[in-house]
């Protein structure tokens, strides 16, 4: 069966473009701890990663919330995240390199992420990288989160493209996932998932960073 030609590659953001799971997963554990809850680091990865807030917590709660009390709950978690990760906010190694490579080949790309629009604006803005990037879909425009399909199928949308013209960049499963689903080739970052979890969602190839993707990848964009 012949293999779609590359044209656009969509990126997750967290866990992604920076590496910053670890922060949300102690902003995550800090205020389940406030609401009488009890969770770990695997917890967040497993139910959390790549889905909205508005579905995070009614999960966690186990019940469901009024809007101005799951939007104040949601602002908190989101500020506390902001505030560990500030002082460490960088690009996951060959970020730059690789938007070169993809502008100089002539695909475009973009970011899919569920990440809220303050943390989406916090990120490019600090990294000064929104420019790049053709469009930028986050959680509030769709209704389902990862490891639906939604975020991928509107980024691709935007961008002009058929799905199976698509590469996506994902830390997690979920992400990897919801990837798959969308008609999608994927590779997995190991930033905050080992490559065997990555691989069993879908994942054509893993990698730590993007600075060290394998030939399989790379050639996808320089042999078009």
């Amino acid at each position: 069966m012949s293999v779609s030609p590359l044209r656009a590659v969509l990126f997750d953001l967290d866990g992604t473009l920076v590496d910053n799971m670890a922060f949300h997963i102690t902003a995550w554990i800090e205020t389940a701890h406030a609401l009488g809850r009890t969770i770990t680091a695997d917890t967040v990865m497993r139910d959390f990663a790549g889905r909205r807030n508005e579905e995070i917590l009614p999960a966690l709660l186990g019940r469901a919330l009024a809007p101005d009390e799951l939007t104040r709950i949601a602002r908190e978690k989101e500020q506390r995240y902001r505030d560990l990760f500030a002082p460490h906010v960088a690009p996951v190694r060959g970020t730059l390199a690789l938007l070169d490579a993809l502008d100089a080949a002539g695909v475009t790309f973009g970011i899919a992420s569920a990440a809220p629009k303050e943390n989406r604006d916090f990120v490019l803005d600090r990294l000064g990288l929104r420019a790049r990037f053709r469009c930028v879909v986050g959680a509030e425009e769709v209704t389902r989160g990862k490891p639906a399909p939604d975020l991928f199928l509107k980024a691709a949308e935007r961008l002009g493209v058929a799905p199976s013209e698509a590469l996506v960049f994902e830390d997690a499963h979920l992400g990897v996932t919801a990837a798959r689903a969308a008609g999608m080739r994927a590779v997995g970052i190991t930033t905050t998932e080992p490559a065997d979890v990555l691989r069993e969602a879908g994942a054509m190839a893993c990698a730590p960073d993007l600075a060290s993707l394998p030939a399989e990848v790379t050639a996808l964009w320089m042999l078009r």
